[in-house]
């Protein structure tokens, strides 16, 4: 970037009833040292004081649902700037992490990074999740982009609003059948996600699931490179998981139950009548 200005980076953030996390993930934002940054957030009608919070912190705040696809499209729509960059309400970015992510974009030619992210919180079933995904942080089918051009963004609709979810996972597999040049950078967004319980995150997961039908009859067959990309990366890492195996047992357990929510999921969601392309 030297010898040019920087580009702007567009950062979208939907949120709804967030107000434990959404200060700290919109001052992560604005405490960036890349310069120049637009922060936008897309509020689905909250009543908890996180409306009043983006209305504060961020450049662009405006209110619209119904679901976090459609929030983050209407944000791609507003961004002024050639990359968007989009994180969950409940996510912290570390400093220099904008900053780094599109000098690997500009260094490799990339049309969009990915960068992982680390689980915190409290309680054991946090920790099972926590323990699982630092296993895939370097998986390329288990993670997705976060930094992306906006032109091919625009170009092809951004997130598909039929699903909830698995929207990234979409994204991610429409972007390497198009060909699209993807960098990674290690660095990690933190993700923080409270106390977990299982009753919360299968019922998540048999939410997501009834989605599938329209994800699979998009990408034939890339639910199971996704599956078996994770199962490898359990297998490399079988280290980490032996040194703690209290909580991998868990890990175990809480994979299975979520493999069965979402095959549920996307049982009943194959009933229902189909859904217009969006």
């Amino acid at each position: 970037m030297s010898g040019s200005p920087a580009p702007l980076v567009s950062v979208v953030v939907p949120v709804k009833d967030s107000i434990r996390t959404i200060e700290a993930c919109l001052r992560s934002i604005r405490a960036q040292t890349h310069e120049p940054l637009e922060l936008i957030v897309i509020d689905n009608f909250s009543t908890d004081g996180t409306w009043e919070v983006a209305q504060q912190l961020a450049h662009h705040a405006e209110q619209a649902g119904p679901e976090r696809s459609a929030q983050r499209n209407l944000g791609i729509a507003r961004a002024n700037g050639p990359w968007v960059l989009w994180i969950d309400a409940d996510m912290e970015l570390p400093p220099t992490i904008v900053e780094r992510a599109l000098h690997a974009a500009l260094d490799e030619g990339a049309d969009g990074v990915f960068v992982p992210e680390v689980t915190v919180g409290d309680g054991y079933w946090t920790a099972c999740r926590a323990l699982e995904r630092s296993c895939c942080v370097e998986e390329i089918w288990v993670q997705s982009p976060r930094l992306v051009r906006t032109d091919y963004l625009r170009s092809t609709g951004g997130f598909l609003e039929s699903l909830s979810g698995t929207e990234d996972a979409e994204l991610r597999t429409r972007m390497i059948a198009d060909g699209c040049r993807l960098a990674w950078i290690p660095d990690e967004i933190v993700h923080d996600e409270g106390r977990m319980s299982l009753g919360f995150i299968w019922s998540k997961r048999y939410y997501y699931g009834r989605g599938l039908k329209r994800y699979r009859a998009e990408h034939p067959g890339a639910l199971s490179v996704q599956a078996g990309s994770a199962v490898g990366a359990y297998r490399r890492h079988w280290r980490r998981l032996a040194a703690r195996p209290g909580v991998a047992a868990g890990a175990v357990f809480l994979r299975a139950g979520e493999l069965a929510a979402y095959g549920i999921g996307a049982a009943i969601g194959a009933l229902e009548r189909p859904e217009r392309a969006s």
